[in-house]
């Protein structure tokens, strides 16, 4: 009988520094190559696939939809671009893991839904922490009842980014600010454990480049549960993740949104902790839940759906309304 797994053969679009990190994390995982990147121009696409040893280099986007024997695309754009190249990959039947955010809005990322599923393509937003083995713990006692009903879910997300006004971060053409960067993630938690939203209120603080260096979210919801969430560039902060039941807390610790570990505490009780160590980024969970997907034969995620992204984008876009933040 042959044992051997079948090779899911990748490609990157996106050369940037979180490519590196998910390609070094992708060829930790048995049965993924990296088959083919793609970048702005040759020569830096050739130094990329020589570093990883991809099998193709192309000098252009447009380029890849040429390369043989394709599986599966991660695009690791900038948010701006993230809709455009989607769509360019679907329209070809490539299947497509993108980064977070999805798209820019509501708008561009039922788009992109659509057509994968008019054309029955796989895609998935790269949202890692959902894969992370301390978040699917963390969903798994509040779905078991280990607190009793979620009453409170506090996370922050903070970091001192460097000023660079024509960055990523800092440049608004380029959808940059806190929200959409870092402050999805704690919006993702509260989704996760929560469900939507009954409302949302939001404020912002904006720098001189115009992008929202700051922003708080207080979301409450039609069972009385309340998520008080907060994302900055400016500053570092604890960036842990708390889940308040009846009956006891889940305490994700600092980095929440990649923590290796997270505890189950309830009075009278000692802590259970739950620890998932590794050497690793983490992106192997999410990429090889991606494999999984095509070696089974779907269209999109189980654990992560296109309907859960459509949700979670219309949080973001609800988030900008309320605090004036606009590209």
């Amino acid at each position: 009988m042959n044992t051997t797994k079948p090779v899911t053969r990748w490609g990157i679009l996106g050369l940037g520094r979180i490519a590196h990190k998910f390609v070094q994390d992708l060829l930790t995982i048995e049965g993924a190559e990296l088959h083919a990147v793609a970048a702005s121009d040759q020569t830096r696409a050739e130094a990329f696939g020589a570093q990883y040893g991809a099998t193709h280099c192309y000098g252009s986007y447009e380029e890849l939809l040429s390369c043989p024997d394709l599986d599966v695309v991660y695009i690791a754009t900038r948010h701006v671009y993230h809709h455009a190249n989607t769509l360019m990959l679907l329209n070809a039947g490539i299947p497509v893991l993108c980064e977070k955010p999805f798209g820019m809005n509501a708008g561009q990322v039922a788009e992109m839904v659509q057509t994968a599923r008019e054309r029955g393509v796989f895609l998935m937003e790269a949202l890692w922490s959902r894969f992370m083995p301390t978040i699917l713990k963390a969903k798994e006692w509040v779905d078991s009842g280990a607190i009793g009903p979620v009453r409170m879910v506090r996370a922050d997300f903070g970091f001192a980014a460097n000023k660079d006004p024509e960055g990523r971060l800092f440049n608004k053409a380029l959808g940059g600010g806190s929200l959409l960067d870092i402050g999805i993630y704690p919006l993702f938690l509260s989704y996760l454990m929560l469900g939507k939203p009954a409302h949302i209120r939001a404020a912002a603080s904006f720098g001189s480049t115009g992008v929202d260096e700051q922003c708080g979210m207080a979301l409450t919801y039609a069972d009385g549960a309340l998520a008080l969430l907060d994302s900055t560039i400016l500053v570092k902060t604890d960036t842990v993740g708390i889940i308040y039941g009846d009956r006891g807390t889940i305490r994700i610790e600092g980095r929440f949104h990649e923590s290796a570990t997270v505890s189950l505490e309830r009075e009278g009780e000692e802590p259970e902790v739950f620890t998932a160590s590794r050497t690793t980024f983490g992106y192997e969970y999410e990429a090889r839940h991606v494999m999984q997907c095509l070696t089974e034969g779907r269209t999109e995620s189980p654990l992560w759906s296109l309907d859960n992204s459509l949700d979670l984008i219309s949080l973001l876009d609800a988030v900008r309304t309320e605090a004036g933040i606009n590209y």
